[in-house]
């Protein structure tokens, strides 16, 4: 069913439609994933995230992958969504999805757009169109995914080994840094993230990523996991909180093999690392390749956070940075500073007054909010999209690509 283009008859039905499905496409993968896990509950307890299906945010994650897809597929002037669909590919891997489960998105999601758009207005011809353009995402994702599962020398889906637990550390910021034997495993470039599944009290299995932040190759694995209090939009992160509460030294976690594709820095490159919150993690991860590797081009590590009691893995960041030779850290905290330290900005990130290579390569992560300024300042300055590298923990982060 897989080809490299639609028809022109499908296209034509697709550019008509889109309008349409685009309008109403909150409403289609809301009653999408009833369908689905009315059918199979298992999912929401074993695979999917039940915090992010409570605010919606996988729901507009699944929704803008397709209509971007779509949307590329009738204009192929349009950039080619190879960063979607990689983001998408390696995000699948490190939760063992496979083939077989396709079909089941396919027969819920079509059921659903029926549902909401009528069956008057999903014709044959339109339904055939559509699934062309479901077909042809999901084909190009399987193949993706199984040559992520043998780069990375397992079948396709077995990706998590139960690993022990030979370190904790509680970092001043809250975090909770965890080291697991790595069994064999190691993460094949930096700043890759690995799923962690825990069973929580009610007997859900639930699944999440987290950056690690040790060099590639170690005989362990360290990730850092930052439990999430509840506010007003947001509920208290069930797993996080959890591993902060029960995980000790000496027990047994599900953790999957690395995954993640921000590129690895190429050597003698410029480079700057920009981060904000616990959005340090890779930015760690890739200090620490650096380190390990005798990095000799210029770094540049900007990271924003409300205070330097709120700065994640503070004291490891300002010694990373000092071993390398020609790197450099500037901080930007909102709280009341002291004036007087080099380096310390009060306030949110301003680039305005850092000089940035033109050949360097810069490295983001943080929140959705902290992404789309930092962009916004680096696109103001006329630097490439090309040259940025974006990580973010949200469901649809490649939409801020």
């Amino acid at each position: 069913m897989s080809t490299t283009e639609l028809t022109a008859a499908h296209a034509e039905i697709v550019t008509a439609t889109l309008p349409l499905v685009g309008a109403h496409v909150d409403e289609i993968t809301v009653a999408f994933y009833r369908r689905m896990f009315e059918a199979h509950p298992e999912l929401l307890r074993t695979l999917f995230n039940r915090g992010n299906q409570a605010q919606g945010s996988q729901q507009r994650a699944l929704a803008a992958s397709i209509a971007t897809f779509a949307t590329h597929l009738v204009n192929p002037d349009l950039p080619h969504p190879s960063e979607l669909l990689s983001r998408i590919g390696h995000k699948h891997a490190s939760l063992g999805v496979t083939a077989d489960q396709y079909p089941i998105v396919h027969e819920h999601l079509f059921a659903a757009i029926v549902e909401v758009l009528g069956a008057e207005t999903v014709t044959a011809e339109v339904a055939t169109a559509w699934d062309r353009v479901y077909w042809m995402m999901a084909d190009t994702l399987i193949a993706l995914e199984r040559d992520l599962y043998r780069g990375a020398g397992v079948d396709d889906g077995d990706v998590f080994r139960r690993l022990r637990v030979t370190a904790r550390e509680d970092d001043p910021s809250g975090a909770v840094l965890l080291t697991v034997s790595a069994d064999g495993l190691s993460n094949m470039i930096p700043a890759q993230y690995v799923s962690v599944g825990v069973t929580l009290p009610d007997g859900a299995r639930q699944l999440r990523q987290y950056s690690l932040v040790n060099a590639p190759g170690a005989a362990e694995l360290t990730f850092a996991v930052k439990p999430l209090e509840a506010d007003g939009a947001h509920p208290a992160g069930e797993v996080s909180n959890w591993i902060r509460t029960n995980v000790r030294v000496g027990d047994l976690l599900d953790v999957t093999v690395p995954f993640g594709d921000l590129p690895e820095p190429r050597s003698g490159s410029p480079l700057v690392l920009i981060s904000a919150g616990i959005g340090i993690t890779p930015m760690i991860g890739i200090l620490e390749y650096l380190v390990e590797n005798a990095y000799q081009a210029t770094v540049q590590v900007l990271h924003a956070d409300r205070s330097e009691f709120t700065h994640p893995l503070r004291k490891r960041h300002r010694e990373l940075v000092d071993i390398l030779p020609d790197a450099s850290l500037q901080l930007w905290y909102t709280d009341d500073v002291d004036g007087g330290s080099a380096g310390i900005h009060q306030g949110l990130m301003d680039l305005e007054g850092v000089d940035i290579a033109d050949s360097a390569e810069i490295y983001l992560c943080g929140n959705d909010g902290f992404v789309q300024a930092v962009r916004a300042q680096l696109t103001a300055r006329g630097i490439a999209a090309s040259r940025v590298h974006c990580e973010l923990f949200s469901p649809n982060d490649w939409l801020l690509d």
